[in-house]
């Protein structure tokens, strides 16, 4: 049955059509008695809410091997790639004028790629990376599947991974607490982040403003939790901060770059603003005693939808200042527009402008006696 069992992951899709930009979310859900599957949802801006029932649905299987683990969403929309126990499965999203179709694609190469802990799609759409439980990191060209790099040895197991906005850049983390740079294009790493022996590097998550380019990691010290930003030119550390105060279990950053969302082992999650690098919203409780397994922002809302593996999927409405929207920018310079044509109008009808000259016959006789006589000329032209 449709909508039957709990959300184990869950991502946003954005469609850019011609008229405006449609979101919808997905969901991968199972559990007992129901059939793995994937789901997708309309999503209302106005009211924030998901549609009550699927457009779309497609069953993964019938074995508990099936149940999916974790999405991600190419950036055209069009393409979804599930992870699974034994591999990934990949679907296409055919969108009609009033259905959503997910239709199942073969991928040899993603199939049988066993247990994965992060999937993750860069900027441009061009590549596609997957870290696994085993520590296997693969990196593939996007839609060829030609392999970039193909390292089985990358960590010990996969904690987390991001792709720069440029799509230059990978960071890795490991359950063991490294962390690792690689360069995409050449299919090398770069370096390993630099860690105390008490430190262990946990959630990365690359700036997505375009502006500030740093690399934002949690590290557990101790009985400290903090979030420390990287430098991308030299990958040195900039500075640190102390903004979550508990082990964080999921990081996300917005669309714009904005925001940053961190989920706690508790089930606690706050979003900070990054320009102040401070808290702007606190959801106590959102998930009671279960760690947040994932948590994305909505492409166009200050929305979020978080998991965990005991109360499925939350839509929280973020309570930080509303953004302007494109309308309201439009308006404001047709307002200052109007308001300065108001002001000239009355201006010149009230000026005594040198041009806002009496006609007929009040006209003066001399009108241009304003002006300075020119001084007079000889008659005599002749220069001898």
């Amino acid at each position: 049955m449709a909508g039957s069992g709990k959300v184990a992951c869950a991502a946003w899709i954005r469609r850019r059509e011609e008229r405006a930009t449609r979101v919808f979310a997905v969901y991968g859900r199972a559990g007992p008695g129901a059939a793995p599957a994937v789901e997708v949802f309309g999503f209302d801006p106005k009211t924030c809410s998901l549609s009550s029932e699927p457009l779309a649905r497609a069953v993964l299987g019938e074995e508990p091997g099936d149940a999916p683990r974790g999405i991600a969403v190419h950036l055209s929309g069009d393409e979804i790639v599930c992870a699974t126990a034994k591999g990934c499965r990949l679907f296409k999203l055919i969108f009609e004028e009033f259905t959503v179709r997910l239709i199942p694609r073969d991928a040899p190469a993603l199939e049988s790629v066993g247990p994965q802990k992060c999937l993750a799609f860069s900027t441009d759409g061009a590549k596609f990376a997957i870290g696994g439980e085993d520590g296997h990191l693969r990196i593939f060209h996007w839609p060829s599947m030609n392999v970039l790099l193909d390292e089985p040895k990358a960590h010990r197991s996969f904690r987390d991974m991001d792709i720069s906005l440029d799509s230059e850049f990978l960071v890795t983390t490991s359950t063991d607490g490294a962390a690792r740079i690689w360069n995409i294009d050449e299919g090398v790493p770069l370096v390993n982040l630099t860690r105390s022996s008490n430190e262990n590097i946990e959630c990365c998550r690359f700036s997505r403003d375009g502006m500030k380019p740093f690399l934002f990691c949690t590290v557990t010290k101790g009985q400290s939790f903090l979030t420390v930003v990287w430098s991308i030119s030299d990958w040195k550390r900039i500075g640190y901060k102390k903004l979550l105060g508990k082990p964080a279990s999921t990081l996300s950053v917005s669309m714009d770059g904005k925001y940053l969302a961190f989920g706690s082992q508790d089930g606690d999650f706050c979003a900070v603003d990054v320009k102040m690098m401070e808290v702007s919203h606190w959801s106590k409780k959102a998930h009671l005693g279960s760690a947040i397994s994932s948590i994305e922002f909505c492409p166009t809302e200050r929305v979020v939808i978080s998991t965990s593996s005991q109360w499925g999927a939350e839509l929280t409405n973020l309570n930080v200042p509303a953004d302007w929207k494109e309308w309201q920018i439009w308006l404001i310079l047709l307002a200052l527009f109007l308001a300065s044509a108001i002001l000239f109008y009355v201006f010149y009808e009230h000026s005594d402008s040198f041009w806002n000259l009496p006609m007929g016959r009040h006209q003066p006789a001399k009108p241009w006696s304003v002006l300075k006589e020119s001084p007079p000329v000889s008659e005599d032209q002749n220069p001898w």
